[in-house]
């Protein structure tokens, strides 16, 4: 399989490996990403994942399969609902994600990293969405995420012209939080620094913020359950204790 799972304690990598094809996402690799997932999920002791590539993030899907499985309405809708289910399943997991981006990160590619959490680029990756070159027009979820990165005259910019971006410019629009020189070693760091915080702290800020780009602007009951939860929690008691104690918590 293209697409494969690494477990190293508290960090899972979910690596595409297709290096003859630029990482091209094949139906089957977009297939096996919910089962991937879900391992992480169901594991309680990752408490984030990354998603990286080789040479290259991903140079999109493989649109060497278009002609046998997008062939007519039907079969495109199927294809399509794998494809959206992949995306889903990584931008749904409560735990926190890290797109590690470095040379192509086009198409289904960038649709993965926007899926993410949090992208960390290379000074040489290179970015865009191509349907405009194809006659394919992006689905309402992933065009809504690319608008809620980069801003609407943006996504109007990256989908109507199907142009790649470098990566400086897609640091200042906001597509990426970080070009950094040694990318492995970056990426290494933060997750390490994400995944030594308090969970209750990590999922549930992860959980507010994505309400909030969901349109929510009210407290509710379902929120304030995450505010009790923290306070009743042990890492709360020994944050405080470790603060006062002045020592690194342990969580």
């Amino acid at each position: 399989m293209s697409l494969r799972l690494e477990l190293d304690g508290r960090i899972a990598t979910l690596v595409i490996d297709r290096p003859d094809k630029r990482n091209a996402m094949s139906f089957a690799m977009w297939r096996a990403i919910p089962e991937l997932v879900e391992r992480v999920r169901a594991d309680d002791a990752v408490r984030v994942l990354v998603v990286r590539g080789g040479e290259h993030f991903s140079a999109g899907a493989d649109i060497g399969e278009f002609g046998e499985l997008r062939r007519g309405v039907e079969a495109t809708a199927r294809y399509s609902a794998v494809v959206h289910a992949g995306e889903q399943a990584l931008a749904t997991l409560e735990k926190p994600t890290i797109a590690s981006v470095d040379g192509f990160c086009v198409g289904g590619g960038c649709e993965l990293a926007l899926a993410c959490d949090i992208r960390i680029a290379s000074a040489r990756a290179r970015f865009g969405i191509t349907p405009a070159k194809l006659g394919i027009v992006y689905s309402l979820t992933a065009t809504k995420r690319l608008v809620d990165v980069v801003g609407p005259s943006w996504a109007k910019q990256v989908l109507l012209t199907g142009e790649l971006v470098d990566a400086a410019v897609a640091l200042r629009i906001g597509l990426v939080n970080e070009v950094v020189e040694d990318l492995g070693a970056r990426t290494a760091e933060l997750a390490a620094v994400i995944a030594s915080r308090a969970p209750v702290s990590v999922l549930g800020m992860k959980q507010i913020v994505d309400r909030v780009v969901a349109g929510e602007r009210e407290e509710s009951a379902e929120v304030a359950e995450l505010y009790d939860a923290a306070v009743r929690s042990a890492e709360y008691a020994e944050g405080v204790a470790a603060f006062l104690e002045k020592r690194a918590p342990v969580f």
